[in-house]
């Protein structure tokens, strides 16, 4: 059982007098009016929105700084482990409500605008989202940050400060386009600089081959480049503010200064080059890996991260510490996907090279430290680096990689003799077309853990990705089923469910899920389900009223909002949603069919820049919704949005207005997905296939509170083993996936453009990859049904309130308690007050 102490809420969200509250507005607003005075020169009531929110931040700031200094000294004087978690994206999205809600001054901050007529609303919104992530990766790397300041443990994220971002994204007559996301334009009040602790890391250059004075083969990376990585942290506060940890993101930069001689000869571009060649590294996250320059920056990145969080985690601890010798006792580092996983050779080339540390020992410690989350089932999403590429940009590793790999499948030749075929399959190095290092394979053999992140995809990890590495290590791999914060998805955007839950679970369900159920027994109670109901409502109004002001499109919000929101992807299955709206607008215009209930269909979520299919699939939404929305025939009945720019903030106010969650992954290809979490806390029914976390859903949220359609994994995996499934027939015998193909292969949706979308039917009556035609019927006659529920309102609502009360195994707070004690070894370190719940008796802080 876990010893994690349930942590408390601020003083505010626990009835705090008002006289106590008054007393920190008006603390509150002396440092807003001097944040203003300081930073802009201006009075409070004459700063624009801009300035505004930046000088509420800053107050915000000082209190979190004072508490950050607080928690490092508790931290330090406590001793134990630290957690470094190491991902390429933290999707963190807007700061200031957040940290505003779990500091405890929200009221004190709408005390402090109302006073001036200004709406605290209205603040919030002129903060720009954290640039520093695309999709639910990104974000679960935010929520666990969150929780794991709330639980009290010393846990530290390790990024990096892109200054663009992914991209911001605008749609035009042709679909997706990308324009950069100026998100530190002006700096940002959240990050503090710390060039104290910069980074030195080398890339290219080349092995010269030596021996030492014994006679041992001593290599030396030589004509290396040097970039300078500078950290930058970003706070993170607990719910209750009494514990700040803080993401590190570093940012690139030229170990040389500006070349005087160019620049004063006018050569102003060569004098500039090695800097603006330095600080590409860090611009933009995941450069296009289309072309050569684009696979080698992002190698760049990945490096480039890694190196700095080795190299800090190591400085930290030799503060402390004159050796090596405990470095596994105090340091956990979680490799979130691949990404991260030259972390591996890196710590064993650190020990070994600048240490001096033999290679047993070396990789002892390395093993004792790394943990490996895998993200995906797809064997083309898992990285692999050219050799010819590594051997470029970090010769050194390349060597550690392969002596990591001659090593392991010295011992898996041992564990199974003669056995060539398992040894190719498990090295790290594939040589089916070209040598290419495996990334995943690096990152298990370098981890003592390899977890998946939903029940189902944890066990095909060990039967289906990886079946060799499951046999021969057992008892590495494990599931952590995802989470996500309630903090973030339901306390900050939908504050009003989070006071209803606050008056009838009490405020401790905040920072404990479980609490959540007692709202279940109001699920049949008519006076909780109006109020229920009544929040849902005011919701989609601030979302239809949201569309009409960006996209000029009016929604009602009485119709069933059916909402996928997420990253472009053919397996996500955005274009099965598609085909059903053909579907709904035929049976409307050719049929004469109402459909059982009104509808809006609302789709949001970025392509990747050289994904073509992605991004044709966006255009195809465009052009659907057009031709559905200006039909006089299907007005009242249905509409289609694309929202643009899909993040954090959009997904704050979307998410809160759903009525049905759309989650129709082809079975088996989703990880975990954490959108259906945020969906059921919220109370938006799931409509999905039996994959991810959608399974756990179902089972926790009962299968009547749910719509569950499609083949399963194992279904689909017996297919495809016996060459089963011939699309094609489905096109030549299902009269109802004939029609919808016909009108969009045909000129329907076209705009003047024959063939625009031919590709299409091609691709599902060709190969279907992702079981799209398999799956569609049972989808059509599953959203029938989900849309005939939508009639009975007392219903619906008593479903949705069953799924807000059931999903508290859905909180990272869950997670983080699971990985703490089953794979980090890290406890919680709370304040004074609440040390003695964890110390055993007779010892002393540091001491046990």
């Amino acid at each position: 059982m876990s010893t994690i102490p349930r942590t408390t809420a601020p003083a505010s969200a626990n009835g705090e007098p008002a006289a106590g509250r008054a007393r920190e507005a008006a603390a509150l607003l002396a440092d807003v009016r001097s944040h203003a005075r300081r930073e802009f020169a201006q009075p409070l009531d004459r700063l624009d929105p801009c300035e505004r929110w930046r000088a509420l931040a800053l107050a915000v700031r000082d209190r979190m700084m004072d508490q950050l200094v607080a928690t490092s000294g508790r931290y330090h004087a406590a001793g134990g482990k630290r957690l470094a978690y190491l991902s390429m994206e933290f999707l963190v999205g807007r700061s200031l409500a957040n940290n505003l809600r779990n500091m405890g001054l929200f009221e004190a901050a709408q005390e402090v605008f109302a006073g001036l007529n200004v709406d605290l609303a209205g603040v919030l919104e002129d903060e720009p989202d954290a640039a520093l992530g695309n999709g639910g990766l990104g974000r679960l790397a935010a929520c666990f940050l969150d929780s794991l300041a709330t639980l009290h443990m010393p846990g530290y994220g390790y990024g990096i400060n892109y200054e663009y971002g992914l991209f911001r994204q605008e749609l035009a007559d042709r679909g997706q386009r990308e324009k950069p996301e100026n998100w530190l334009t002006f700096g940002s009040p959240w990050l503090i600089q710390r060039p104290s602790e910069r980074v030195h890391v080398p890339v290219y250059g080349h092995i010269e081959h030596g021996h030492d004075q014994a006679g041992g083969y001593n290599p030396m990376w030589m004509g290396w480049k040097v970039l300078v990585g500078v950290p930058y942290d970003m706070p993170i506060v607990g719910y209750g503010g009494q514990t700040v940890n803080y993401l590190r993101l570093y940012s690139a930069r030229s170990a040389n200064e500006l070349d005087m001689e160019f620049f004063n000869s006018g050569d102003y571009i060569r004098a500039l080059e090695t800097e603006i060649l330095s600080e590409t590294v860090t611009k933009v996250l995941y450069p296009s890996d289309a072309i050569p320059q684009g696979r080698e920056l992002r190698l760049v990145q990945e490096y480039f991260l890694v190196a700095c969080a080795v190299r800090d985690m190591v400085r930290r601890y030799l503060r402390h510490h004159p050796t090596f010798d405990d470095f596994a006792a105090h340091v956990a580092v979680q490799l979130n996907d691949t990404h991260p996983a030259l972390a591996v050779a890196e710590l064993v080339r650190y020990l070994v090279d600048e240490v001096g540390m033999v290679w047993e020992a070396a990789w002892d410690i390395v093993t004792r430290v790394f943990g490996y989350t895998n993200h995906t089932l797809m064997p083309e999403a898992l990285e692999r680096w050219p050799v010819p590429l590594l051997e470029k940009v970090l010769p050194r590793h390349l060597q550690i990689i392969y002596e990591i790999n001659r090593r392991f499948l010295a011992q898996v030749a041992k564990v199974y003799p003669g056995d060539d075929a398992r040894l190719r399959r498990m090295s790290i190095i594939e040589e089916t077309d070209g040598k290419v290092v495996r990334m995943a394979h690096l990152a298990i053999v370098g981890s003592h853990s390899v977890n998946g992140v939903a029940e189902l995809h944890s066990r095909l990890v060990a039967t289906r990705l990886v079946p060799d590495f499951a046999q021969l290590w057992p008892e590495k791999f494990n599931n952590k089923t995802n989470g996500v914060t309630p903090r973030r998805w339901v306390l900050t955007a939908n504050p009003a469910l989070g006071a209803l839950l606050t008056r009838t679970a009490g405020p401790g369900w905040v920072t404990d899920m479980d609490r959540v159920r007692a709202v279940e027994p109001l699920a049949a109670d008519a006076g909780f389900g109006d109020e229920f109901r009544r929040i849902k409502r005011a919701n989609k109004d601030r979302l239809a009223a949201f569309v009409l002001d960006r996209l000029r499109q009016v929604v009602d919000p009485a119709a069933l909002f059916d909402v996928q929101v997420k990253r472009i992807h053919e397996y996500k299955r955005q274009l099965m949603n598609l085909l059903h709206v053909v579907h709904l607008y035929l049976t409307m215009v050719e049929d004469g069919t109402e459909p059982p209930a009104p509808r809006v269909v609302l789709f949001a979520g970025k392509a990747a820049p050289g994904y073509w299919a992605a991004k044709q699939l966006i255009r195809l939404v465009q052009a659907v919704a057009r031709e559905v929305n200006r039909d006089p025939r299907t007005r009242g009945f249905l509409k289609v949005v694309f929202l643009p720019d899909y993040r954090v903030s959009l997904a704050e106010m979307i998410i809160p207005a759903a009525d049905l969650s759309e989650q129709i992954s082809t079975a088996g290809t989703e990880a975990s997905g954490t959108s259906c979490m945020k969906f059921a806390f919220n109370g938006a029914l799931t409509i999905g296939t039996m994959d991810g976390a959608n399974i756990e859903i179902r089972r926790d949220v009962g299968d009547d509170n749910v719509f569950v359609f499609g083949l399963r994994a194992e279904e689909i995996d017996d297919l495809r083993r016996k060459g089963a499934y011939h699309p094609r027939d489905y096109y030549e015998h299902r009269p109802l996936i004939r029609r919808v193909l016909d009108a969009i292969a045909g000129d329907r949706f076209s705009a003047g453009q024959p063939g625009a979308f031919r590709w299409v039917f091609d691709t599902l009556t060709g190969e279907d990859r992702y079981f799209l035609l398999a799956d569609f019927e049972d989808y059509v006659a599953t959203q029938h049904r989900a849309a005939t529920a939508y009639r009975d309102p007392a219903d619906w609502t008593r479903k949705a309130i069953l799924n807000v009360a059931r999903t508290s195994g859905f909180s990272s707070d869950r997670t983080i308690r699971q990985y703490a004690d089953e794979i980090w070894g890290l406890r919680p370190i709370p304040p004074v007050e609440d040390v003695n719940e964890l110390r055993p008796e007779g010892t002393l802080p540091g001491r046990e």
